[in-house]
């Protein structure tokens, strides 16, 4: 197992120095899951949330997520994203709840010294927030699940991939 690196000698929590490390293309991929009644992802899909376009205005969030990372995770560097892009589907078979739902895949790319997981995670994750805060009036019972790495590239420890759980 990898030594921790975000604490100092003295056990204190710091930044981590990347400035040895090289400019290499990384790209990181993140799911997650947001939970709902029928009725609910029926009214998205057709347009009818009184707040507005709700997949339009998560797709934005989801952006804006990834660019703001670091204003939310204390120790994460600022990198200069190349892109972030963001791809929602349907889950149309109910769970053993009966719910139905939306999934959503953010991938976010850079050229750096440090790694996109954070970012493509906190862009999910603010993707279907966004989604909650925008259908909460009509079906407060929904649920996010499954905010999760699916698939890491670049850098010195290379690919790792979700289906498998290892480095190659």
């Amino acid at each position: 197992m990898d030594k921790l690196t975000h604490f100092s000698d003295s056990g204190r929590a710091r930044m981590v120095d990347v400035s040895a490390k090289s400019d290499t293309l990384r790209v990181a991929v993140a799911s997650g899951v947001l939970r709902m009644q029928l009725a609910t992802l029926t009214r998205i899909r057709e347009g009818k949330i009184a707040k507005g376009d709700v997949l339009t205005v998560a797709d934005v969030a989801a952006v804006m997520g990834a660019k703001r990372t670091p204003d939310m995770i204390p120790m994460c560097h600022s990198i200069a994203l190349t892109g972030v892009e963001v791809v929602f589907s349907e889950i149309v078979e109910p769970d053993d709840q009966g719910c139905v739902g939306i999934k959503v895949h953010t991938t976010a790319g850079c050229v750096g010294q440090t790694g996109v997981e954070m970012e493509a995670l906190c862009s999910a994750s603010m993707a279907l927030l966004t989604i909650y805060d925008m259908c909460k009036a009509i079906d407060r019972g929904m649920r996010i699940e499954n905010i999760q790495l699916e698939e890491k590239r670049g850098g010195k420890s290379g690919v790792w991939l979700r289906e498998n759980g290892e480095a190659r």
